[in-house]
């Protein structure tokens, strides 16, 4: 009995021995993944894989993390001449925002190797950042908040002193708006009534920066004048929230996108301030005065802007 039992310990510490490399290589077969671009991933490995399997698309399962159901399409594989690096191209865009899984079948010798693809998410929350105040610039590309925006980039000090004022606002709208929305809103399915909220929300900081402002700084509160009741209807201050609500994002995001849009305005403000400074100076023909050729350079900038436009950081 005893010969037995030691014949089938040493039958399974054979076993082990054999099954623990296949089990180490799948563990460690993948050094590092991320999304590059829109529509392609890059898989590097820890060492040279078969070009055969990594190149058949066939060998591969791909799926967002929430939707395991959903299976995308992947159009090409290829692998570096090293047999280390592989990119992955699909025909639809991808959501980068999603954690998306990647099975591969028959790679050095492992039946599956699954591994997850995400952002890092300070670089996501980043990302909202700079989306915000570059990219997608309320202002320079999506002709929000015009009023104000003409009527207080004349002079460098308004526009700084309004650009701050507005980005205060903003976040603190966004925050409070947010905590209505998923606190109030939601759990009594009052959703119907989020702009109306969301308005009264920015009237009551608007309210407050101008009670502040009075006693702070009477000067630059007299050089806003009926431009800072304004904000209170303004469509940059109530599309933060409705974008947020749209996008379900949490405190941090909303944050992050609060402060993008509200720097972004205050960019704008400063940027069209420090060339209206100098069209004053300028020998303009009368029918270009004022609005006009306002118009003309606020359209140059958003032609700019248009640079911006696909930039990925993360």
């Amino acid at each position: 009995m005893m010969t037995l039992n030691r014949t089938k310990i040493v039958v399974l510490a054979l076993l082990a021995l054999l099954v623990a490399p296949f089990g180490v290589q799948a563990e460690g077969l993948i050094a590092a993944q991320s999304f590059k671009g829109d529509n392609r991933i890059i898989v590097t490995f820890s060492d040279p894989v078969e070009k055969m399997v990594v190149e058949d698309v066939s060998n591969y399962t791909v799926f967002e993390e929430p939707d395991p159901d959903i299976r995308l399409t992947l159009e090409s594989a290829v692998l570096s001449e090293d047999g280390k690096v592989a990119s992955l191209s699909f025909e639809e865009p991808l959501n980068t925002a999603i954690t998306h899984v990647v099975v591969i079948k028959g790679l050095a010798g492992v039946d599956k190797v699954t591994f997850t693809v995400s952002k890092s998410y300070l670089g996501y929350l980043f990302g909202i950042f700079i989306s915000a105040m570059l990219i997608n610039n309320f202002v320079f590309t999506k002709y929000l908040g015009l009023c104000v925006f003409f009527g207080t980039s004349k002079k460098k000090e308004t526009a700084k002193g309004m650009g701050v004022v507005f980005t205060l606002v903003m976040v603190v709208s966004a925050l409070m708006g947010w905590f209505f929305y998923n606190y109030i809103l939601i759990p009594y399915n009052l959703n119907f009534l989020q702009i109306v909220i969301f308005i009264g929300l920015v009237s009551l900081t608007v309210q407050a920066v101008d009670t502040i402002l009075r006693k702070v700084n009477p000067i630059l509160f007299n050089s806003f004048g009926v431009f800072l009741v304004l904000v209170i209807a303004n469509c940059v201050i109530i599309a933060v929230p409705l974008i947020v609500a749209n996008n379900n994002y949490n405190i941090y995001e909303t944050f992050m996108l609060a402060l993008g849009a509200g720097g972004g305005f205050l960019l704008a403000l400063y940027l069209m301030s420090s060339v209206s400074e100098r069209l004053q100076l300028a020998n303009i023909p009368e029918t270009f005065k004022g609005l006009p050729i306002a118009f003309i350079v606020a359209g140059q900038f958003a032609m700019a802007f248009l640079g911006f436009s696909g930039l990925q950081i993360f």
